[in-house]
């Protein structure tokens, strides 16, 4: 298996957004956490021989790192229709060959029959922008629908709220990890040129 670092050196070529939209939320996942992320579900034999979703696949960084890892086939799925299309010449840029699927459609109701082993991997919007409040709640309702087992990043404090919520679906919260995320300046509104932000992973396991 190939190491985290290298992952992550394959990543680090992806573009970001051109024209990124802040009601959507659009913060490119930093390769090093999309590699963290990728790893440690191949690790947990989440990845291989099975299908991947990543649901709001913004350029597609989760998606790709999943490509690279030998899946059945990828699926990155985004309401942004410019952004599926930098996803596309990332695809190009990384050299995957896996097979990836880029569906424009809303995540909160995908277009999804997916059958066989599904994995989700997933940086779902925090719902920091007002009137997107618990934004996530509908991203991980959708993996609950069309996965048996997700991976998805959260604000820092979000352990209630997802553990809560996966007890109600069924499911159960088997790992729970921090991490940083390291958000780059993007909108007028931002003071900073980067800030660190304290993030949550966890992987859930889904009773389909």
């Amino acid at each position: 298996m190939p190491t985290k670092s290298a992952l992550e050196t394959q990543l680090a070529v992806v573009a970001g957004f051109d024209a990124p939209r802040a009601e959507l939320e659009q913060y490119p996942t930093p390769p090093d956490l999309a590699a963290h992320v990728v790893h440690v579900a191949d690790l947990n034999g989440d990845i291989e021989n099975r299908t991947v979703v990543d649901l709001g696949t913004g350029t597609g960084m989760l998606a790709l790192g999943a490509a690279l890892r030998g899946p059945d086939r990828v699926v990155g799925l985004d309401i942004d229709r410019d952004a599926l299309e930098t996803a596309a010449e990332n695809r190009v840029r990384v050299g995957t060959t896996t097979d990836i699927d880029w569906v424009r459609a809303d995540a909160t109701r995908p277009p999804l029959r997916t059958g066989g082993p599904t994995t989700v991997l997933m940086n779902p919007p925090f719902g920091a922008q007002r009137g997107h409040e618990h934004a996530d709640r509908a991203f991980l309702s959708t993996a609950a629908e069309v996965a048996d087992v997700s991976y998805s990043i959260h604000n820092a404090g979000s352990r209630e709220f997802v553990e809560a919520f996966t007890e109600d679906e069924g499911g159960e919260v088997t790992h729970a990890f921090r991490a940083t995320f390291t958000l780059d300046r993007q909108f007028d509104f931002h003071d900073a040129e980067s800030k660190d932000i304290e993030t949550e992973l966890y992987r859930i396991e889904w009773d389909t």
